[in-house]
């Protein structure tokens, strides 16, 4: 039936006829000249057949009709005629088809876009990625977090006290920066910088409650005081992000230098004006040591590091040791058996003069009581430190108290491996 359909849709079929003698009529249907000689005839299983008989072409005066030669179709092409010139309108694009391949393109993107996890497997795990933080309470605090990287954990996979020292750095420029008040220079406001001034810190009292481990996510907050008429003082904590648990807490005390005669300052009119805005009226985070610290020197002291030198990497922008670094340099002369048994748990500092690239110091640590031979059985150490040149001038001094490194969790103090011991 479909084949009989689509045949009758270009051949006319005879009319049925009461006569089974009737021949079929040879007159072309609609006057075809074209389809002359095609028959029609029904084969015996009722399917519709079709046969075309080649015949010659008729002739009508000496001239044939419905019949071109190929030559005279390449001919015909050649005579017709040539497009219209090209214009604006003639060549805008078939919207349809921009509007389908844009769509493809769109929905392409989607696809590729819902293929990817974005969502943390864990809350704690993309915490502010990537940021510098953001400014809270009123505009006084600035907050920033940070994600424990595997390079920035020692020997006892917990962070090292130089790894928070530089965030308590980081965050303190970034406060600074997001509040609008970065100059050209390494932290100084717009008129710091015009009169070559920079901030240098005096003293620094850091408290370590517990050190974050490789993929924990702290957050650090910081905001600055008033200390004296010519001094800042800046308070930094540091806080578990998932649990809210108190990790560190740090204080620091800080004034200007200028950066080309190396002096120093006091705060100008102009930048009190800027910084003033931004002071907290706060007691500080930590509660100040103000135990003196004695003078060590060759006799008093228990272990010395000579030969420390500064390397183009220790270096800031304002072309001095970062602070950072002094700290590292202290606990090189302290005794390798508090660090294997114990670990800092809080240190103060008082920092008398800068270190230049070209400098050569010395490292003196003494260790007070009963010094290393009974770490098992006396709990928490303390222990004196000097930096020094090695002319004898004074860099850094300081106090760091250490507690055992499995008090808490093996039960009890000074229980601690065998190995370690």
């Amino acid at each position: 039936m479909v084949a009989t359909a689509a045949t009758s849709a270009f051949f006319a079929a005879p009319s049925p006829s009461s006569d089974p003698d009737a021949k079929p009529s040879t007159k072309p249907a609609g006057g075809s000249a074209i389809l002359r000689g095609i028959k029609s005839r029904s084969a015996p299983s009722g399917n519709l057949q079709v046969k075309a008989n080649a015949q010659a072409p008729p002739k009508i005066n000496g001239t044939m009709v419905g019949y071109t030669s190929s030559a005279e179709v390449v001919k015909t092409e050649d005579d017709m005629p040539s497009p219209p010139p090209r214009t604006f309108i003639n060549q805008l694009p078939d919207w349809s088809m921009l509007l389908a391949a844009i769509t493809t393109i769109f929905l392409a993107a989607e696809r590729q876009w819902m293929m990817l996890d974005w969502k943390p497997r864990r809350s704690d795990m993309l915490i502010d990625p990537f940021g510098f933080g953001k400014i809270v309470q009123d505009g006084l605090v600035f907050r920033q977090n940070f994600s424990i990287r595997s390079y920035e954990i020692g020997a006892d996979r917990t962070a090292s006290i130089e790894t928070l020292m530089n965030h308590l750095q980081e965050t303190a420029l970034n406060h600074v920066r997001t509040a609008g008040l970065m100059g050209d220079g390494f932290g100084s406001t717009p008129e710091m910088s015009i009169r070559n001034l920079i901030w240098v810190v005096t003293r620094m009292q850091v408290v370590v409650d517990r050190y974050p481990t490789w993929g924990d996510v702290v957050q650090v907050d910081t905001w600055v005081c008033a200390s004296g008429k010519n001094g800042m003082r800046r308070d930094w904590i540091i806080r578990d992000c998932k649990t809210g648990e108190t990790l560190t807490r740090a204080s620091s005390v800080w004034v200007m230098m200028n950066k080309l005669t190396r002096r120093l300052s006091k705060i100008p009119d102009a930048v009190r004006g800027e910084i003033e805005p931004y002071f907290m009226d706060s007691a500080p985070i930590v509660d100040e040591d103000s135990r003196k610290l004695p003078k060590l020197d060759d006799s008093t002291a228990d272990y010395i590091r000579t030969g420390l030198t500064p390397r183009w990497s220790d270096l800031d922008v304002n072309q001095h040791v970062n602070n950072v670094k002094y700290i590292g340099w202290i606990l090189e002369s302290a005794p390798l058996p508090i660090l294997e048994s114990h670990e800092l748990s809080s240190m103060t500092l008082e920092y008398r003069r800068e270190c230049g690239r070209d400098s050569v110091l010395q490292s003196l640590t003494a260790v007070c009581g009963t010094g290393v031979d009974n770490l098992l059985d006396c709990g928490n150490v303390e222990c004196q430190h000097l930096l020094r040149l090695e002319g004898g001038a004074e860099i850094v001094k300081g106090r760091t108290e250490w507690r055992p490194k499995y008090a808490h969790s093996m039960g009890g103090l000074g229980q601690i491996p065998a190995e370690s011991a």
